[in-house]
């Protein structure tokens, strides 16, 4: 008997009679049994592979075999957009057998919501955010609403999980399950994940039940992909009007304004285009992506906000410009393409400068050693704890002292914190009138009323939904993106980027809004690959020097490509695979270039800086020295910081980011800059550079 035939047989009919499936895929088949089971399960598939149909039919099964009633099921995306496209399907499913759907977010009217809560569906497609909404309303009866809850899937739960937003997930999470007074089922759905068992314990905490992770069985095939070297925005235009012609073609770029650009210069060419990023309004998006969907021969130019599983319908191709920031992403990237019969996924990169190539060529190098980055939690979460605090107050119109702690302290990053910290964080809420106490009860305070209470709480819970990025403008001009890692260290000097082949100086930035304005300057000396794109991780690091030292060439790469990647390897014909390079260039500078990544060399730099007494900066590649010292001094000073313990190395943050920090005020000065210095580093790969011989050269480095 095939998994198929032990869900309800009115679903089985409506799969195959209503739907037109003749079978479910073999990963659809293989997650059937676990999830009937009431398993926790990450499922991990290709992008638009059908991993929304392999957790929701099970569940609906199991909804008619169970007979469930009232809210049962909660689906979770990160974005709205997400949630819209899913939810067509989803009310499509539950109708075919007499149950219902419904859609809660930002942008429902009043009327929906009270709908909603007079009649309340068999399932619920909504955010983590609006989930905290409806949990502190006043005009809602939670419960009431979540007390028959039985399952909740989180689509995309790698979106999740690589930031502050995956932790208040998990404490809504542990609040629902309070209120339903049982275990709930947990399922996340994901195309990327370099450590799904990790993720898979991440999502299921401490819950009792067992959980379990599927990788999908069948292969999925080769890919066709090219990286090619077009050296500007404009000749990448020209390529895409005269390449795949007749074609749909999705065209990925780092950045709004170039995402502007490129589109008006592929309109010039009389290329139907459009164009989707987060600067436009949600209408104007949706009406893009709707157009583009039902077209065929025309192209949308987006940023990173169609990574994500929304449906514009059977693209012919991918074309990214410049490189993916991860492996992960340009497998969702990619993964757009192939998926009807008899197609290939495939994606065309064209960089539009040296830089881009050969990270982009790394960035290859790990995918076809089959790496993926791990998604990796960011390390003690004080604020949303903080947050958490807050939010339970308003939930329960008054928490005890003794009991807040009890309907989150399951959540792995919080289980983590010792009581003594806990305890001060708390003392610190109090002492700043954020929380007030009468008789062991926690109210909001008149600071907290304040400074949140604006727009009925909302500045509580919109908090997560900014990425960990800042935008650089240079006067109204938006050059690009940078991880917001870039500023949280503190330099003794100005600090300088390098964005789009040219350097600039950081004037201002704005923590707030996540924006950094910059101005042009001239900084000789410095090598074009020296703070380009700022933030890239160990491995990418290491596969970028694997490149420069090899003679080999890829069969990925175009003719353009491999010459521009042999006049790169020139340059650098000092480098060797083993080891780390100290190079004394003519001004007088040492430049160590470790390959580490930002985490990894942050902690040197500061190291660096206390044993030499002078400065000393950092980006993904090199650590500089500020002061002029020789090679014996510096050999001397590597061989002294060996002998110190890595955990000890830690970075300085700049103060400015701590305020910065949303919920800021809730926090000790030492528990956020704890927070702070620990996201900041990368102690594994600043152990991995102290293990490495070094060797210098005496060469002018930097022509």
């Amino acid at each position: 008997m095939s998994h198929f035939e032990t869900i309800h047989p009115a679903l089985q009919h409506h799969i195959v009679n209503s739907l037109g499936w003749r079978e479910l895929r073999p990963f659809q088949e293989a997650v059937i049994p676990p999830i009937l089971a009431g398993k926790h399960l990450i499922i991990l598939a290709p992008t638009a592979g059908g991993k929304t149909e392999a957790a929701f039919f099970p569940v609906l099964s199991r909804m008619l075999s169970e007979g469930w009633t009232g809210l049962s099921v909660l689906y979770i995306c990160p974005i709205k957009a997400l949630l819209n496209n899913v939810d067509v399907r989803l009310q499509r499913y539950c109708r075919l057998v007499g149950r219902s759907s419904a859609l809660w977010h930002g942008d429902i009217t009043p009327s929906a919501r009270r709908r909603i809560l007079r009649d309340p569906p068999d399932c619920l497609l909504t955010t983590p955010e609006s989930l905290e909404v409806i949990l502190v309303s006043p005009n809602v009866d939670a419960r009431r609403l979540f007390s028959k809850l039985q399952v909740v899937i989180i689509d995309e739960i790698h979106a999740f999980a690589g930031d502050d937003r995956g932790w208040h997930l998990l404490a809504v999470l542990e609040r629902l399950t309070r209120l339903a007074g049982h275990e709930v089922q947990r399922l996340g759905l994901s195309a990327t994940v370099g450590n799904p068992d990790a993720l898979a314990e991440w999502l299921a905490g401490a819950c009792t039940r067992e959980r379990h992770v599927y990788l999908p069985l069948e292969n999925q095939g080769a890919a066709e992909i090219t990286l090619d070297y077009v050296g500007s925005l404009h000749n990448a235009a020209t390529v895409i009007s005269r390449l795949h012609r007749g074609e749909k073609r999705l065209v990925f770029v780092d950045s709004r304004t170039r995402a502007e650009q490129l589109a008006q210069e592929l309109r010039h060419l009389e290329v139907t285009t459009f164009i989707t990023h987060s600067s436009l309004s949600q209408e104007q998006r949706h009406a893009a992506e709707e157009a583009f969907a039902f077209r065929t021969d025309c192209v949308i130019v987006a940023t990173s906000v169609l990574e994500l599983g929304i449906d514009v319908g059977n693209l012919d191709r991918v074309i990214q410009i410049d490189s993916p920031p991860t492996v992960s992403s340009f497998l969702q990237r990619m993964g757009r393409t192939g998926r009807r019969p008899g197609t290939t996924r495939n994606c065309l990169i064209l960089a539009t400068k040296d830089e881009t190539l050969v990270q982009a060529a790394g960035l290859l190098h790990l995918w076809a050693t089959e790496y993926i980055e791990p998604i990796t939690p960011p390390s003690e979460p004080w604020h949303i704890l903080a947050q958490q605090l807050m939010a339970l107050a308003l939930q329960e119109r008054g928490i005890g002292r003794q009991d807040w702690l009890g309907w989150i302290k399951k959540v792995p990053a919080f289980a983590q914190m010792t009581m003594q910290q806990i305890d001060s964080l708390v003392q610190w809420m109090l002492k700043r009138q954020i929380l007030w106490e009468d008789q062991g009860i926690f109210w909001l305070g008149r600071r907290g009323e304040e400074t949140y209470g604006r727009r009925h709480f909302m500045m509580l819970f919109s908090v997560f939904t900014s990425p960990p990025v800042f935008s650089v403008f240079y006067g109204r001009h938006e050059l690009g993106f940078v991880d917001e890692t870039t500023f949280l260290g503190k330099l003794d000097g100005p600090r300088v980027l390098s964005l789009g082949g040219r350097s600039w100086l950081v004037n201002h930035i704005d923590w707030q809004h996540r924006v950094a304005y910059v101005e042009a300057v001239e900084v000789k000396g410095q090598s074009r690959w020296k703070g380009e794109r700022p933030g890239l991780g160990f491995k990418l690091c290491q596969s970028i020097k694997h490149l420069l030292t090899g003679e080999n060439d890829c069969e990925m790469w175009s003719k353009r490509a491999r010459q521009y990647i042999e006049r790169v390897r020139t340059e650098f014909a000092w480098l060797r695979p083993q080891g780390t390079v100290i190079a004394l260039a003519k001004n007088g500078k040492a430049t160590w270039w470790t390959f580490a990544g930002s985490g990894g060399n942050a902690a040197l730099a500061y190291a660096l800086s206390q044993a030499t007494g002078g400065g000393a900066t950092y980006d993904s590649f090199t650590v500089t020295f500020e002061s002029h010292l020789s090679a014996n001094t510096l050999a001397r000073i590597l061989d002294k910081l060996r002998t110190r313990n890595v955990p000890e190395m830690r970075v300085v943050v700049d103060e400015q980011a701590i305020k910065g920090l949303k919920f800021s005020e809730c926090l000790p000065h030492d528990l956020a800059l704890s927070m702070l210095q620990m996201r900041l580093s990368d102690r594994q790969a600043t152990k991995w550079v102290l293990e490495q011989p070094e060797r210098f050269i005496d060469i002018n480095v930097f022509p």
